[in-house]
């Protein structure tokens, strides 16, 4: 492992950043997302991510958010992608997991610039157990995480979905 990406997990394990992380990192997210046409996410610089839009849980109002995620390769490039709804190791769920929970069918995601209906479903049990093992592997600042939090880290696997011909589901 690169000594760049063991000091980012490094940092990224702390309470400051848990702190300060949530209010810089989809901000600048967003704005480079945007300038670039989606051909940019800064902080894929570092891991995999998407941006997901989805309806809000309560309000029905679209919402963007990028994240991190894990892909997963599937046959014919059909592959899924796992989110962790870590909050940065913050109290609280994340608000897109309660967006995921009300709208499991209207998500989309921006990956590599291009736009992907997805439907998303929360693990739990043995499914869970097998990913959350995955994820400590692919970014080892989430056992930190959840060692701050009393709640348990919900993931989430996004599946391609189709949508009918005359227009989006």
């Amino acid at each position: 492992m690169a000594p760049a990406v063991r000091l980012v997990q490094k940092v990224s394990s702390t309470r400051v950043f848990a702190r300060i992380a949530p209010h810089v990192v989809p901000a600048m997210d967003r704005t480079v997302h945007r300038l670039t046409r989606g051909r940019v996410l800064l902080s894929a610089q570092m891991l995999p991510g998407v941006v997901m839009t989805v309806p809000g849980a309560r309000s029905g109002l679209l919402r963007t958010t990028p994240l991190a995620c894990m892909p997963e390769p599937g046959e014919g490039g059909r592959g899924s992608w796992i989110l962790v709804g870590s909050n940065f190791g913050r109290p609280g769920h994340p608000a897109w997991t309660a967006n995921l929970l009300a709208h499991p069918e209207g998500a989309v995601i921006n990956w590599k610039g291009r736009d992907i209906p997805v439907r998303a479903r929360l693990l739990a049990g043995e499914e869970r157990a097998r990913v959350w093992e995955t994820a400590l592997r692919f970014w080892p600042p989430y056992a930190a995480y959840q060692a701050r939090i009393d709640r348990e880290i919900r993931l989430f696997r996004l599946e391609r979905r189709e949508v009918p011909a005359d227009g989006p589901a």
